[in-house]
């Protein structure tokens, strides 16, 4: 029987493939991700964490923003005071919504990924034109305000097309996160050339774990500290890539904070932290592309 195929990898087991390491001989890479996004009022898609209301649902919108106005503060006074870096999956009407916000990430010195213009679309829902404007327009934004190209993409609900790697390759980007099959980096195909795909975590990720799964506080951060106790420990045979993903509306909420505190608090101070790259989506891809050929799988130079 043959089933449909996307086209864009082969399969490639990871018990099989060759051995490297990420910078310093580290054999973890950990990154931390924010997703900061902002919401059409009255119209379009939007999270919940109960039953939608009729329009305008004025509720669930404030929640939604009360991740802009109290939750994101919450989160950068924590991520500072243990030191951690960043990466933002950034909607981009935040930065006439929110501009305070953009200005606190790049005085973190925080990489930013594309993330469309709002959490309101999907753009998978669009045409091919409407598809790569929406990329068009949201990547010259952030252009604009931050002075250089994003490089990586994630999609609003990490929503697709039969195209989109297509367009991104094509409008400059060099790695995606939205396929999530895959604890290492490896190469896409594309009709424009190659675009490498980065790990992004869809079950360590607060929204569907809390807000659709109904896990609570603790069971998040236990999560969390599972995944990367056990990453560490698989490390050991390949290198590899944790994500910890997170929204400001959501680990945001005071009586969930405390509980993500205690999940980074654990990860930074653990007793092999010194075999984990703290990084981004951003190196981790730059150090893959730049191994020698044939160690990434799909690797268009093999």
């Amino acid at each position: 029987m043959e089933l449909p195929q996307h086209g864009r990898y082969d399969y490639s087991p990871i018990v099989e493939r060759p051995d490297y390491s990420w910078p310093d001989g580290k054999r973890l890479a950990f990154f931390f991700a924010v997703n900061i996004e902002h919401f059409a009022f009255g119209e379009g898609r939007g999270h919940t964490p109960t039953a939608p209301g009729a329009e305008p649902d004025q509720r669930n919108y404030a929640w939604r923003d009360y991740g802009l106005r109290v939750g994101i503060w919450r989160i950068f006074e924590m991520m500072d005071e243990l030191g951690i870096p960043a990466c933002h999956l950034l909607n981009t009407t935040v930065f006439d919504h929110a501009p305070q916000i953009v200005e606190k990430c790049m005085a973190r010195g925080d990489t930013f990924i594309g993330h469309g213009r709002t959490n309101s679309e999907a753009q998978g829902d669009y045409d091919e034109a409407g598809e790569a404007a929406l990329i068009q327009e949201a990547t010259d934004l952030i252009q604009k305000h931050t002075g250089k190209h994003p490089g990586g993409w994630m999609g609003p609900w990490i929503s697709e097309s039969l195209t989109t790697p297509d367009l991104l390759k094509e409008a400059g980007y060099s790695f995606i996160m939205d396929w999530p099959c895959d604890d290492q980096p490896f190469w896409m195909r594309t009709r424009s050339g190659p675009l490498l795909s980065v790990p992004y975590p869809i079950e360590v990720n607060d929204s569907p774990a809390m807000l659709n799964r109904r896990h609570t506080p603790q069971e998040f951060a236990q999560m969390a500290i599972d995944q990367f106790e056990q990453m560490l420990k698989d490390s050991e045979k390949q290198p590899l890539v944790c994500g910890l993903s997170t929204h400001t509306f959501v680990v945001g909420q005071p009586f969930r904070l405390p509980y993500l505190r205690q999940a980074l608090e654990h990860i930074v101070n653990h007793p092999d932290a010194d075999k984990v790259w703290f990084t981004n989506p951003a190196a981790i891809a730059e150090h893959a592309a730049n191994l020698a050929p044939n160690i990434v799988p799909g690797d268009p130079r093999a």
